[in-house]
């Protein structure tokens, strides 16, 4: 078994607080509104949203993967974190798990930069190519913009 580890980083004109709650407290019902034809519904199967939930993402035709479970490891508000880790489906055909941790913090222009820590857990001697890499760091920066355009859009939500 391998592990390949990545970090990438996406700031925003959003602050931290209001990005978080979007982001991520409430990503279940913004990401597909946001994002429609990539991911249609998030449901949580088990579980309060807390550590040990177990939710179930339903990505839009044309994607490779027709959904992915996930169970958050960590949640923590007050220093703006999530970890989560891919439990069933998506590319856990050349993967043992995914991991990933997310901590959303201050710029110092009043923005907010979203810290992400990605960790593949491949199967044997299974590689992730550089291409797939980069391609989950587009969509996830993708994900993030999007989530940004919208809270510029209506000012007046997650305040």
């Amino acid at each position: 078994m391998g592990v390949i580890t990545y970090d990438m980083e996406v700031s925003s004109t959003i602050p931290a607080g209001k990005m978080y709650k979007a982001f991520v407290l409430d990503a279940d019902n913004l990401i597909p509104k946001v994002l429609p034809h990539a991911i249609t519904s998030v449901q949580c199967l088990e579980g309060d949203g807390g550590p040990g939930t177990i939710k179930l993402t339903t990505f839009g035709e044309g994607y490779v993967h027709k959904s992915v479970k996930h169970k958050v490891d960590a949640l923590d508000k007050e220093n703006l974190t999530y970890s989560y880790t891919i439990i069933e489906g998506g590319p856990l055909d050349v993967c043992e798990s995914i991991s990933y941790h997310i901590k959303i913090v201050p710029s110092p222009d009043g923005g907010s930069i979203c810290k992400n820590r990605s960790i593949y857990h491949t199967k044997g001697d299974a590689t992730i190519s550089e291409e797939d890499i980069k391609a989950g760091k587009e969509k996830a920066s993708g994900i993030f913009k999007k989530v940004e355009a919208y809270l510029l859009e209506h000012p007046d939500l997650y305040n």
